[in-house]
């Protein structure tokens, strides 16, 4: 019975821990949901609506964004902060290249290919 005391105070203690999932979670997993959550806030804070900071923001979690989105909507209201414009945009269609390659024909001045076509060789064993 005591050795079973201080396992039940730790489950307990834990119990009562709203932080155990982050504790035990993958520090890359929270770090790419916080940096989904500040992008969702810069489009609020930059006027985009939330549908184009999601295509904008494509690899990032569409629930982060909303998250962060809906949280810097409620400040901005709370505080009554006022959104700028976001000027530089992401071209919805990719650049076209910035060389166009070539083909140049065969020249044809006075100079011929070095092999020439053969006559078809008769097949002897072939019958007519």
């Amino acid at each position: 019975m005591n050795s079973r005391l201080p396992l039940f105070a730790f489950v307990l203690l834990l119990a009562g821990c709203d932080n155990i999932a982050t504790l035990l979670a993958d520090p890359k997993v929270a770090q790419r949901e916080a940096d989904a959550k500040a992008i969702g806030g810069a489009c609020r804070f930059g006027l985009r609506s939330i549908e184009d900071c999601y295509v904008l923001n494509e690899k990032a979690s569409k629930s982060a964004i909303f998250t962060g989105w809906k949280d810097m909507d409620q400040y901005m209201r709370d505080n009554k902060v006022e959104g700028i414009p976001a000027k530089i945009e992401k071209p919805l269609t990719p650049p076209p290249p910035l060389e166009e390659i070539i083909d140049e024909p065969e020249a044809k001045s006075g100079t011929e290919s070095k092999t020439k076509s053969k006559p078809k060789a008769t097949d002897p064993h072939a019958s007519h």
